[in-house]
């Protein structure tokens, strides 16, 4: 009995050490992106940054808005496939609006496995979905998040190698990797296809999807982080000419690095990472009018898309 009142006693002091360790990290993640963007915009004034938006192609600004738009698109049907995994179908309808504004406001407070977590929860437990349905789900959304990402970074580095020399990877190199990420796709699909056996992680249940399943999550991340990487495309045109294929490796290497430093929205990470592989006069301002179309203009929806749902859960 002793052993077990021991047991009880450590148990309430590790979670406190693990919350402790999560706000430490979090505090670290938002120095980090505010040195990291201090550090980018002390490369140009104020002045000259409002001069450079001024210039702004607006067909170019449209376009960004577009693709900011079909990505979001393609991120419901993270969630609408993902509920189909869960074992739990919804109509895309109720899928589409957890997702957008679990993500609008995830992407922009960073550590979005956590915050649009918490917010996919408050919506898919009115709907029926137990906690173990929305931890597949979630971990789906996850898995398929980090397919599309491996599909883009290998097709751009294999076929525009050069886009990461300036991080010191000679064009060999890239390929390799390219063709190292389009292997974790290929493997996982047949993963899927083949091995059918339940895993357990840390008490919830898991287990691999269809073949048909996986190979939808793959082509739907693929199309997503495709339409980001042409939002961020088309706001560096709206100054100047860029390859679409070397910003597009860009953009894979910095949402990586944000991945891992889970700087709230990237903040000072995009910019610094995609600043050193695309240079240019003008990058700086490409930058903001991106994070305008793909952050701020999506998270003014989804906060208002928040309240009104809310309005109506009370108003029941």
């Amino acid at each position: 009995m002793s052993g077990e009142a021991e047991a009880g006693a450590q148990k309430p002091e590790a979670a406190n050490w693990r919350a402790l360790a999560r706000i430490a990290f979090a505090l670290f993640g938002v120095s980090l992106a505010a040195a990291l963007l201090a550090r980018t915009l002390s490369q140009t004034s104020l002045a000259d940054l409002r001069a450079a938006l001024a210039e702004a192609a607006p067909m170019r600004i449209i376009a960004a808005l577009g693709f900011a738009a079909a990505s979001y698109f393609c991120l419901t049907l993270f969630d609408w496939l993902g509920a189909r995994y869960a074992g739990h179908p919804l109509r895309w309808r109720k899928a589409a609006q957890a997702s957008f504004v679990a993500l609008s406001l995830g992407h922009n407070i960073g550590f979005a496995a956590v915050s649009s977590g918490a917010l996919r929860y408050r919506f898919y437990a009115r709907w029926g979905l137990e906690a173990q349905e929305v931890a597949r789900l979630i971990a789906f959304c996850a898995a398929t998040v980090g397919l599309g990402l491996c599909a883009l970074a290998g097709v751009a580095l294999l076929l525009a190698p050069r886009g990461l020399e300036a991080l010191g990877f000679a064009p060999a190199v890239a390929r390799g990797f390219g063709l190292g990420l389009l292997l974790v796709c290929a493997l996982w699909i047949v993963a899927c296809a083949f091995w059918r056996a339940r895993i357990s992680l840390r008490g919830w249940r898991l287990y691999l999807p269809t073949p048909r399943l996986a190979l939808a999550q793959t082509v739907v991340g693929a199309i997503n982080f495709a339409c980001v990487a042409a939002c961020l495309h088309q706001a560096l045109r709206a100054f100047a000419p860029a390859d679409y294929l070397h910003v597009a490796a860009a953009y894979a290497a910095a949402n990586a690095a944000t991945l891992v430093s889970h700087a709230p929205g990237g903040l000072g990470v995009i910019e610094t990472v995609v600043s050193a592989l695309v240079p240019g006069p003008r990058v700086l301002a490409a930058l903001v009018l991106f994070r305008c179309a793909y952050f701020f203009a999506p998270l003014t929806l989804g906060l208002a898309l928040l309240a009104w749902s809310e309005w109506r859960l009370r108003a029941r």
